[in-house]
């Protein structure tokens, strides 16, 4: 054992490359590098930051810089993974597998089991039909699922691979049985988001598994809550529905397979949705969703069934919150209990306590498009303002309504929001019309050290925190959790840039 006792210090790269081993290095590479002055790279650097270099980067219509959303696979992956003893199954390359698989297990901090059809060079020749098929019968053989949800990538999607057939000559060849489900959904990486492929996903499990089996209304409401990176939130929505007494589920419930507890034994599907209440979930009274943009699809086949359809606004803050109260109390016809209006008095009366520290606070917010429009409706209510609202996949629709829910408020008329735009956009924005605080994800932390204001982390994907996702952000609760980290995060920038004599003790 070595007696040194700098070989049990493990050094993390914030001090390990300024050994001067790691300098000399870097200064050696200079020779070869052929780069600009440094003086060269501060003028340029500055000049981005300008109005004129804002308008050049606006004017790009073929380059893609920092787009703040995943690929769809990756949001198939997600859905799949609310759903019990399910396994994802990506026909595609290993490489993409990999891809979604750390980048989830990286936000959640959890294993993501996912299974690859391992296509190759030949398979982008002739066709991935065997290597889906092998695929199938290895991942049912070994892993045991009690369904398989299947979806693409690229290279599966240019070449026209087609998931129906492909499955179907599985069964055939008897690499699975005829009763194993098989649901799919076709997530070419190249057009939408995540948020598009979760969609898709969603919509062909609950197609497969509700077939054939309307009957008698099982007086439930269905809870959609569409691609959601807080685990806390689907928690916190079983809560408030039980605590309404009314009977629900949960289409798409990762919040056990993504946050499940360290016990010793490793389950490979725990927790999800039942497969027999999701098949039955075609029977319900109503089903809610809470994604406007982010549950399009879902919503044409649910559309079809009997009972209700109702669409609100993610339920962050008061105002969201409200809305889905009152419209799950009358679809269930129930009423509100006073432990739920207490939750909302609490969350008052913390706004009234902190309300001078956020209030009149410039704002930038990126993100998927119903995260933007549920958290706008919180910061407005702070009386913060926001000027620049963004998301990389927006659509016009998108726009136009946040837009009459900005001038909604005297708070929101200074904004502009931007559709299709990506984060080296909002790099623009931002130094040309400074803010006070940039809410969005881990992608933008660059962006705001430049600009020197904090970045309130908040969406998907967190890499650089740990446990943000299993707190809730919506319902009373989650608006206080919210509040309690805004307010939290100015007042340690207030201290942070006080002068000795407003260093105060109280705040």
């Amino acid at each position: 054992m070595s007696t040194n006792p700098d070989a049990l210090v493990v050094r993390d790269h914030n001090t390990l490359f300024k050994g001067p081993e790691y300098q000399e290095q870097r200064e050696r590479k200079k020779q070869f590098e052929a780069g600009s002055s440094p003086a060269e790279v501060a003028r340029v650097a500055e000049w981005t930051r300008s109005w004129e270099y804002r308008e050049k980067n606006f004017a790009r219509k073929d380059l893609s810089v920092n787009p703040l959303k995943a690929c769809q696979p990756l949001g198939a992956v997600l859905a799949a993974l609310g759903f019990a003893g399910t396994l994802p199954l990506v026909h595609g390359s290993q490489g993409c597998t990999s891809y979604f698989r750390g980048h989830l297990s990286r936000h959640f901090k959890e294993p993501v089991p996912t299974v690859s059809s391992s296509m190759t060079e030949d398979s982008a020749v002739f066709g991935g039909l065997n290597n889906l098929i092998e695929a199938l019968g290895t991942a049912v053989h070994v892993y045991k699922p009690d369904m398989v949800a299947v979806s693409t990538t690229c290279m599966a999607e240019v070449i026209g691979d087609d998931l129906q057939n492909f499955i179907a000559n599985a069964r055939t060849k008897g690499a699975i049985s005829e009763t194993i489900p098989v649901p799919y959904a076709h997530t070419p990486s190249f057009v939408g988001s995540h948020v598009l492929g979760y969609d898709n996903m969603l919509r062909g499990i609950l197609s497969y598994l509700t077939e054939g089996k309307k009957g008698a209304s099982n007086g439930t409401v269905n809870i959609v809550p569409g691609f959601d990176p807080y685990v806390g939130n689907i928690r916190e929505l079983k809560r408030l529905l039980t605590v309404l007494g009314v009977k629900h589920v949960v289409l798409g419930d990762h919040s056990d397979s993504l946050d499940s507890p360290a016990t010793g034994e490793y389950h490979m599907y725990p927790g999800g949705t039942p497969l027999a209440v999701a098949a039955d979930s075609i029977n319900a009274t109503a089903t809610v969703f809470l994604q406007s943009f982010g549950s399009k699809r879902t919503r044409e086949i649910v559309g079809g069934w009997a009972g209700e359809t109702v669409t609100v606004n993610p339920p962050i803050g008061i105002g969201n919150t409200d809305v889905f109260v009152t419209e799950i109390a009358r679809v269930a016809g129930v009423g509100v209990p006073d432990e739920i209006t207490a939750e909302r008095g609490r969350l008052l009366d913390a706004l009234t306590d902190s309300h001078a520290y956020l209030h009149g606070k410039r704002v930038a917010i990126a993100g998927d498009p119903d995260f933007v429009t549920g958290m706008l409706g919180f910061l407005l209510e702070l009386g913060m303002e926001p000027i620049h609202v963004l998301a990389t996949n927006g659509d016009e629709t998108w726009a136009n309504q946040t837009r009459e829910l900005l001038a909604a408020s005297p708070f929101g008329r200074q904004a502009t929001v931007w559709p299709g735009k990506d984060g080296w956009h909002l790099r623009s924005l931002v130094h040309t019309e400074p803010v006070d605080l940039i809410v969005g994800s881990t992608h933008l932390k660059h962006l705001a050290r430049e600009a020197n204001v904090p970045l309130f982390r908040a969406g998907f994907p967190i890499f650089d925190r740990h446990h943000l996702h299993r707190f809730p952000i919506y319902g009373y609760t989650g608006g206080l959790a919210l509040l309690t980290q805004l307010v939290n995060l100015f007042l340690d920038e207030l201290d942070r840039n006080a002068p000795d004599h407003s260093f105060d003790i109280v705040r």
